[in-house]
């Protein structure tokens, strides 16, 4: 998969993507990340990329004309792949694990970062969908890019060592319900005991066990999830 990301700070992408599971992903060549700098596709020798709000107020707004260039360069770096371009905006619609499994079937996908106060209106227009990470606003889409980057690179083929690892856990799951809890060593720890079924080796007594559990903590925690699991 490729994925590039239109953005204004490249730089802030080399820490969190330099480790862990998309670092493997790159190496392992299942990712391919590349960094646009929406100042190269600016006008003048200030590279300037936004301007005043017609009719007034906050801020300062990207302009559409130089993120559409930037956008075609993008595009036109894989034209062969099936692609999907993506504002990152705070109101967008909530990013969910059932979006990023179906991002991870593209082979393109193109992020843009939103900036300053957010961007030209047009802008909407040039892009597939806009998508939000929570009901709060950060500085920018560089965050929001990174938290698409990690969810999807982990669901392509390859890239995690055990395939039912994405698959048994929190929102992926068939039933969608919450994982249940887990256990390891030590045994006891501050008199609080590992459940004595998971110690027991009765594989369908666990599976009922873990059941229960995921529903219990499910209707706990996110009952919104029970009304449709």
């Amino acid at each position: 998969m490729y994925i590039s990301i239109l953005t204004l700070f490249p730089e802030i992408f080399q820490g969190p993507f330099d480790c862990s599971i998309v670092k493997r992903a790159q190496s392992q060549h299942h990712l391919n990340i590349s960094y646009i700098n929406i100042r190269d596709f600016s006008e003048g020798s200030y590279k300037t990329v936004d301007d005043h709000p017609y009719g007034g107020g906050q801020g300062m707004i990207l302009r559409v004309d130089i993120l559409d260039r930037a956008l075609q360069h993008a595009k036109s770096l894989h034209p062969h792949a099936s692609t999907r371009t993506i504002l990152l905006d705070p109101q967008g619609t909530p990013y969910t694990q059932k979006e990023a499994k179906k991002l991870s079937g593209y082979e393109h996908i193109i992020l843009i970062c939103g900036h300053y106060e957010g961007v030209d209106e047009r802008v909407r227009a040039l892009v597939d969908e806009e998508i939000s990470i929570g009901d709060y606003i950060v500085t920018g889409g560089e965050i929001p890019a990174m938290v698409i980057v990690d969810s999807v690179a982990r669901l392509l083929p390859g890239v995690l060592p055990k395939p039912n690892t994405t698959t048994d856990e929190s929102f992926a799951n068939p039933t969608g319900l919450l994982e249940y809890p887990q256990y390891t060593r030590p045994a006891t720890y501050n008199k609080v005991s590992v459940p004595s079924v998971l110690l027991s080796g009765n594989h369908k007594a666990i599976a009922l066990w873990r059941r229960e559990q995921a529903k219990k903590r499910t209707k706990r925690r996110r009952p919104d999830l029970t009304r449709t699991s």
